[in-house]
């Protein structure tokens, strides 16, 4: 029989504010993650240091931010008030300590429970706050969130403001690794939310004019229908457009400043509203899908002491636009009635082309819901769970995630062959990674329409897989990974597949739910150790670092890598490669010089970039 646990006084312990943040750091900043993906918790740190100085800027003091991020060290500056100097200690390393409790101090800011500047300053090797403030200055100085240097207040000529320097600590996240283009996503999202303010990012200016409209405008993937309709109102700002081609709709919301990536009341209330102000402007009952298709659009509101769904602040909870004032979506879909519906009087030309979009978009849906009813018979007969896709148990038997986080943390491995995808299966986390399994090389897409999706069996059952059909409000994986291998067949699925989603679910790879993975090219090993290599460049400093003649072996296909050695490449030091669009391009342009026609300047292209397989196999070997 086994032996009872004792379970005593010496089993009670108590943690110090910093110890429970560093032992249980998802409940402060979501999922940890090494900087691929724009949710990981490194940009979470700096957005905590960020919406401290976008508040004092709310708050009418300080119009400009500095931040400057070099070989992982993160320096924000910003001119607002500046902490007061016998706080400074307290501020960033006492909970539930800040002065976000006082409503006269902060009337809506995003910062309310005294935690973001403390998960910083405790997931941090190094963490330097430093206060200007009436002609002098205070600094302090962390480790690990243990206070090392505590300097006495001098004399200061610097202006006013407050400096914060910290470096995320590498044994939480681990080869972390800040991608500047996610970096100046959140910069500008702060310069359009917050017109007259001045960020530079290493020297880079961002700043906007025109709020939301220029978010819009700078964001727009392909051409509009019509002009974008700028509403603002007290507390409230709103941007509309439909986009030419896009399939579905797609929204950015913001709450006192902060990205609510998976929306909330205000963005729910939003889609409700655009759906009652048209139905009332052209006396028609007309379906909400149908209304909604090829919306693009952006809202902000500010409300006095907002709750969200977790402590990353990505979900608006509240109800009501202050304690026990007006419903959120009462608010929003009364200025929308008011408001859109007096654009759309004066402007009779959008209006006329609004309608026509939503009567086209009837259409379309009536012609595809005989093919859309046939397709998800097929999807149910083809024994989706048990033939293309296995499941990880958080969406075994078709159960949503009962939990936000273990969402952000379920991932969807998309390969071709049995063997690829056996290596996988058998070396995966079965609790937060599936496996989708192609059989050959998908369809080039590419200028279809969506009937296709549904007709063709590996796009109808992948679609089913990801559960995207009517948009990504109730997408089944947060991460959706394209794994194959590293030749030109693999190379020649991967860019099919980038080529469906950017046709069809461009929101997929816009959201940042798309990546490669990286799976090592060699393998280096000698009796006492074994060597991973990624590039002919760590494959060259191995086998100097081993001695003399090293094993070598060169992977060519993931069915080579064994589920042993799998294991290691999609654990926790899996690597991904992001899949992103440059703001400098437009999906339509991608696809159409990759995908399209063999035009002269794709021609040249080719030419000047060409590699034959012979001789880039030559190039990895040696």
């Amino acid at each position: 029989m086994a032996q009872e646990a004792q379970y005593t006084e010496d089993n009670i312990r108590s943690l110090e504010w910093d110890e429970h943040i560093r032992l249980r750091p998802g409940m402060y900043i979501g999922k940890l993650g090494d900087g691929k993906s724009p949710d990981d918790g490194i940009y979470i740190l700096l957005k905590e240091v960020l919406d401290n100085s976008i508040d004092e800027f709310v708050m009418g003091a300080g119009k400009t931010i500095e931040v400057k991020i070099q070989d992982g060290q993160v320096i924000v500056r910003d001119y607002g008030r500046g902490i007061p100097l016998g706080k400074v200690v307290d501020v960033v390393s006492k909970i539930n300590t800040g002065a976000k409790y006082d409503s006269k101090a902060f009337k809506k800011s995003v910062g309310l429970n005294g935690v973001g500047a403390k998960a910083v300053n405790a997931l941090s090797t190094e963490f330097t706050v430093q206060a200007y403030r009436d002609g002098k200055t205070k600094r302090a100085k962390f480790e690990y969130g243990k206070l090392t240097e505590d300097d006495a207040i001098e004399e200061s000529n610097q202006r006013k403001g407050t400096k914060i320097t910290f470096r995320p600590d590498p044994d939480i996240f681990h080869n972390y690794r800040f991608m500047i283009e996610y970096v100046e996503k959140m910069l500008w999202n702060y310069a359009y939310l917050n017109p007259g303010l001045t960020l530079y990012l290493n020297g880079e200016k961002f700043y906007s004019e025109n709020g939301l409209k220029d978010l819009l405008q700078d964001n727009l993937d392909g051409n509009t229908l019509h002009d974008i309709i700028h509403l603002k109102g007290e507390d409230i700002e709103i941007a509309l457009t439909h986009n030419e081609r896009m399939q579905g709709e797609q929204y950015y919301s913001f709450v006192n400043g902060q990205h609510t990536t998976q929306g909330g009341t205000h963005q729910n209330a939003l889609r409700e509203g655009i759906v009652n102000v048209m139905r009332d402007f052209y006396n028609k009952n007309f379906d909400a899908a149908d209304i909604r298709a090829c919306v693009i659009a952006a809202i902000s509101i500010k409300v006095i002491e907002p709750v969200f769904e977790s402590q990353t602040k990505t979900k608006l909870g509240s109800l009501e636009m202050a304690p026990g004032e007006v419903h959120v979506r009462t608010f929003v879909g009364n200025f929308l009635k008011e408001q859109l519906d007096n654009y759309l009087h004066r402007n009779p030309q959008v209006a006329e082309i609004i309608l026509k979009k939503i009567q086209r978009a009837e259409r379309e849906r009536k012609d595809l819901q005989g093919i859309r009813k046939l397709a998800r018979e097929r999807a149910k007969k083809a024994s989706l769970h048990n033939k293309k896709l296995r499941d990880c148990r958080a969406h075994l038997n078709d159960a949503k995630p009962k939990k936000e986080d273990r969402r952000l943390e379920t991932t969807l491995f998309i390969t071709e062959g049995d063997s690829a995808s056996g290596s996988i299966t058998k070396s995966r986390d079965v609790n937060t990674q599936a496996v989708f399994s192609l059989k050959g090389k998908p369809l080039n897409s590419y200028g279809l329409s969506k009937k296709v999706v549904y007709e063709n069996e590996e796009f109808n059952l992948l679609q089913a897989a990801l559960n995207i059909e009517d948009g990504l409000d109730d997408l089944r994986y947060n991460n959706v990974v394209i794994a194959t291998d590293a030749d030109v067949d693999g190379m020649h699925i991967r860019l099919l597949l980038i080529t469906f989603f950017l046709q069809f679910f461009p929101e997929l790879v816009r959201e940042g739910h798309l990546y490669i993975l990286q799976t090592p090219l060699f393998r280096v090993r000698n009796k006492k150790e074994t060597r991973y290599c990624y590039t002919p460049e760590e494959k060259n400093t191995a086998i100097s670092d081993l001695g003399p003649r090293p094993e070598i072996t060169r992977f060519k296909g993931l069915g080579e890598i064994s589920p042993d050695e799998f294991k290691y490449f999609i654990g926790e030091d899996i690597r991904l490669e992001p899949v992103m669009i440059s703001k400098d391009y437009t999906s339509d342009d991608l696809l159409e010089f990759y995908m399209g026609k063999n035009t002269p300047k794709r021609q040249e292209f080719i030419i000047d970039n060409l590699r034959v397989e012979k001789n880039l196999e030559e190039e990895l070997l040696n």
